[in-house]
C-alpha cells in the first residue's frame, strides 16, 4: 500500500479542517479534521525525522492554523489557508517526504 506524504496530510488538515468548519458551520467538527490530520502527521514525522522534526513541523502546522485567521483579513479566508496549507506542505516535504 503506497504512503501518503506528509505534506500531503498536513496540507489536506488545514484546507479540510476549514471547509468542514466553514461549511457545517461547526467549528468544533473543523477541529476534529485539523486534529486527526495534524496527529497522522505527526506520527510520519517523527518516524522519519525524530522528535525534533515533528516538534519543530507540528509548532509550523499550529502556527499556520494561527497565522491564517490574521492573514484572512487581509487576503481572504481561503487564500490564507492555501498559503499557509502551502508553508506548511513545503516544509513537511523538505524535512520528512523528501527522498
Amino acid at each position: 500500500m503506497a504512503r501518503v506524504p506528509s505534506s500531503v496530510v498536513a496540507a489536506a488538515g488545514l484546507v479540510g479542517g476549514y471547509a468542514v468548519a466553514r461549511w457545517t458551520k461547526k467549528r468544533p467538527l473543523g477541529g476534529v479534521v485539523l486534529g486527526a490530520a495534524g496527529l497522522a502527521a505527526g506520527r510520519q514525522w517523527h518516524r522519519r525525522g525524530g522528535a525534533p522534526a515533528a516538534a519543530g513541523l507540528g509548532a509550523l502546522y499550529l502556527a499556520g492554523f494561527a497565522g491564517a485567521h490574521p492573514l484572512a483579513k487581509k487576503v481572504g479566508a481561503w487564500p490564507a489557508v492555501f498559503g499557509a496549507a502551502g508553508v506548511v506542505a513545503a516544509a513537511s516535504w523538505a524535512v520528512a517526504d523528501r527522498p
